[in-house]
C-alpha cells in the first residue's frame, strides 16, 4: 500500500501518463488492493473513510452541458440504490472558469455537491455522504472525465465504515479537490481511443 498523495503540489500521472493531477495527502491508490476497472483511478485517504474516483466516461451528447453534472450525479445514485425520495439531492452546481483548469482542452467544466444516502457493499446500514462532482465535458474525444470525491458526513454505528471514524485524522478539504480539478492536465488525447 504505498501512499500517491503528498503535501507538495506535485502531479501525479493517471491512466499510465495520459492525464495527471494533484492527488491529495494521505491518498492510497485502491488498484494495489483490488481490481479497479479501465476506466477509473481510484484513492483512498490512509485514515479516513475517503476517497476519489476519476473516471473517463462516454461523452453524453443528449445532455446539455448545465445538466451533465446532475445526471452524472442521479447515474451514481442509481448504482449506490440511493434514488428512492429523500435519498439524494443536489445543493448546488457551478460552472469552473476555463481560465482557472489546466485542461484548456475540455468544452465545459462543471463542480457539483450534493448527499447520497448509501450502503457499503450492500450492508443494510446507510450512511450520509456528501459527494463532490468535477464534470469536463470533451466532446472531440467523446468523454466525459467525471472525478468524485465521496466525504462521509454520518456514518452509521452498524456500519462496515464506523471504526474509520475514530481515526479522522487531517481529512481531504473542499479546497484538496478543487485543486485536483484545477490541476487535472491531458498529457495524451490516444488515452481517449
Amino acid at each position: 500500500m504505498q501512499s500517491v498523495g503528498s503535501s507538495a503540489d506535485k502531479a501525479h500521472p493517471l491512466f499510465g501518463g495520459g492525464l495527471s493531477a494533484v492527488i491529495p495527502h494521505s491518498a492510497t491508490d485502491v488498484s494495489d488492493l483490488r481490481e479497479i476497472p479501465d476506466n477509473q483511478e481510484v484513492f483512498a485517504h490512509a485514515h479516513t473513510d475517503q476517497s476519489l474516483i476519476v473516471e473517463l466516461l462516454e461523452y453524453q451528447g443528449q445532455v446539455a452541458d448545465q445538466d451533465a453534472a446532475r445526471y452524472h450525479f442521479e447515474d451514481i445514485a442509481g448504482s449506490n440504490k440511493a434514488l428512492e425520495p429523500g435519498a439524494f439531492e443536489v445543493t448546488s452546481v457551478v460552472p469552473l472558469p476555463k481560465s482557472e483548469l489546466s485542461l484548456s482542452e475540455c468544452g465545459s467544466a462543471w463542480m457539483l455537491t450534493g448527499t447520497q444516502c448509501v450502503s457499503k457493499f450492500n450492508e443494510e446500514a446507510r450512511n450520509t455522504v456528501t459527494l463532490h462532482l468535477g464534470l469536463f465535458r470533451l466532446p472531440q474525444f467523446s468523454t466525459d472525465v467525471l472525478i468524485t470525491f465521496n466525504d462521509p458526513q454520518s456514518i452509521s454505528p452498524a456500519s462496515s465504515s464506523a471504526a474509520a471514524v475514530e481515526t479522522h485524522r487531517e481529512p481531504w478539504t473542499v479546497q484538496d479537490f478543487q485543486r485536483l480539478l484545477q490541476s487535472l492536465t491531458l498529457h495524451n488525447p490516444g488515452l481517449f481511443g
